[in-house]
């Protein structure tokens, strides 16, 4: 076997299987997002039809209208105007069915065939919410369904199957194209190179040979070679053979060499969008060690955008999401030159922490500054979304120190370097306490201990969230204060105290001072109702100032 079919046999298989490896991967990656992006948008639409649905039979309710026939009518057939007007496509169908498999209302031409109708009848019974691929109409849908109670009608939002995976047939068909073309060119390339590297080894072979054969010491060998011509070519065929066999075990260690080299690039380059780059690091070497979690004290941050469904349903999906990149590039490159680590979006919500998987010795008051600098940086975030007339962003970011597990939380097939504990959950409970004081920032008591001499901080409530029996004080945070600003915290931290001593009085004079800086201050208008409450209502003798809260 000559040594250019040796190359082409050993070269060959290796890019080809590359190219599969990762023309397969590619499609399987694509695909899955495509389809995922597509399932969600249907459950979309169909959570959204069924809000407006049942909020047309909550106003028959609220009016009392519920036994007349003609509104009830009329109420049906909003709700099928609505589902004429969310339907994007001539292959899409909306349509509602009753217990008898009636059709009750319907946006497109639609007949139920016969063979059909036992399928329908076990998903009406079932009221599934999941997302379906029934028969309907001779044709095969993919559908999302919700039961209308009211009505007594189970509601289908449907597309056909081949519209719905339209996109997935041509990325199919994409990928062996150029998988086949790749292929091609790569043997084309193989053999060129294969070609070009033994074209001087064969020439050299056939010198050999023909010096052995010949012995012929005028030849270009023997010139080159002055001396025992005739040993010098039994000498070197022996060396060319243990050189041979030396060059192939090099060979399979430097391409061994070189495919774990480019293995590992590849793994840090795609998983550091995903992974901070100290955890990869860590991967590497103590891969056996990535599996064990540790208690630290970190750092947690949770961010939350402000009515999302309502920004969401004014804007077109492809605007919604360059403005969600846009904020999440704002806010990430924030928490990052911080020293933050993005643990995960979970819908338009960040979440983060800091002190892992690095250690840093002002890792708290880094958490507080970047959850300051996420609120200062949304003024020019929206002030681009207003030039480009588009909804504005509010958020609310909570903050919590405490004792967590970190590490990769999973297995060795899908893992998640996370953290978990009761100090995650309290993080997110803070975040929902924003809306309900209405800050822009809250804080916990135990963060509040590390950086309040490097902060202003402002003492909003003592509070048990859901969940945690015992209280903890929240409090919002600013870099500097105006003058104002100033002398109206510290009157309020005084009405503060105040008002944990009993002393409701004093506590209303100082809250109405800071609101007569502040004539809008929310904060201090809820203790004023809060003192005026107990005022007339007093708490009992072992009040210790918590609020219990019952919601996030």
């Amino acid at each position: 076997m000559s040594i250019r079919l040796k190359i082409v046999l050993i070269v060959l298989p290796l890019i080809i299987t590359t190219l599969l490896l990762t023309g397969v991967s590619s499609f399987f990656s694509a695909t899955n997002a495509i389809t995922g992006i597509a399932t969600e948008f249907l459950g979309f639409k169909a959570a959204e039809f069924q809000k407006y649905a049942e909020s047309q039979w909550l106003l028959l309710v609220e009016n009392n209208m519920t036994e007349r026939p003609s509104m009830v009518a009329a109420t049906q057939a909003a709700i099928e105007s609505y589902a004429n007007s969310i339907v994007r496509s001539d292959t899409e169908v909306i349509f509602a069915l009753d217990g008898e498999l009636n059709l009750a209302m319907q946006t497109g031409d639609l007949a139920l065939e016969e063979n059909e109708r036992a399928e329908l009848q076990r998903i009406v019974e079932s009221r599934t919410g999941d997302l379906i691929t029934p028969r309907i109409a001779g044709k095969e849908r993919v559908a999302k369904g919700f039961y209308l109670e009211p009505f007594d009608w189970y509601i289908l939002v449907s597309e056909e199957r081949d519209t719905f995976y339209s996109q997935v047939n041509q990325i199919t068909q994409r990928t062996g194209i150029i998988l086949v073309a790749a292929i091609i060119l790569g043997v084309i390339m193989v053999l060129v190179f294969a070609g070009y590297l033994t074209n001087p080894l064969t020439r050299i072979v056939q010198a050999m040979e023909n010096i052995i054969s010949t012995n012929d010491m005028t030849s270009r060998v023997a010139v080159e070679y002055n001396d025992e011509t005739g040993k010098l070519a039994h000498t070197f065929n022996i060396m060319v053979g243990a050189l041979e066999r030396a060059y192939k075990q090099i060979k399979r260690y430097a391409l061994g060499a070189a495919v774990a080299q480019k293995k590992e690039h590849k793994i840090r380059t795609m998983f550091q969008k995903f992974v901070p780059a100290d955890v990869i690091d860590q991967f590497f070497a103590n891969p056996e060690k990535m599996l064990v979690g540790e208690n630290r004290v970190i750092s947690i941050l949770f961010s939350d955008i402000r009515s999302f469904t309502s920004i969401s349903e004014q804007m077109m999906p492809d605007d919604l999401v360059s403005s969600l990149n846009r904020y999440f590039t704002v806010m990430v490159d924030i928490i990052a030159a911080r020293g933050g680590t993005i643990d995960k979006y979970i819908g338009d919500a960040i979440m983060a922490f800091f002190g892992a998987p690095a250690r840093h010795q002002d890792d708290a008051l880094n958490s507080v500054l970047a959850g300051i600098e996420m609120t200062e940086a949304l003024g020019d975030f929206n002030a681009h979304q207003r030039e480009l007339g588009k909804p504005e962003f509010r958020i609310g970011v909570g903050i919590n120190y405490g004792v967590v597990t970190v590490g990769n939380i999973g297995t060795d097939k899908k893992m998640d370097y996370t953290i978990i504990g009761d100090m995650v959950n309290l993080a997110s409970r803070m975040e929902g306490l924003t809306k309900k004081y209405k800050q822009p920032l809250l804080i916990s008591e135990s963060l509040h201990q590390k950086v309040h001499e490097q902060v202003r901080c402002r003492l909003i409530d003592t509070v048990a969230v859901k969940g945690r029996a015992k209280g903890v004080k929240i409090y919002s945070a600013k870099k500097t204060l105006s003058e104002e600003e100033d002398k109206a915290w510290t009157l309020h931290n005084t009405a503060m105290d105040h008002y944990y001593k009993k002393d409701f009085d004093q506590a209303i004079h100082y809250f109405q001072d800071v609101r007569k800086i502040f004539s809008e201050d929310y904060a201090s208008q809820l203790m004023i109702d809060r003192c005026r409450q107990f005022q007339a209502t007093p708490p009992p003798a072992d009040w210790n100032g918590v609020e219990i809260m019952t919601e996030k």
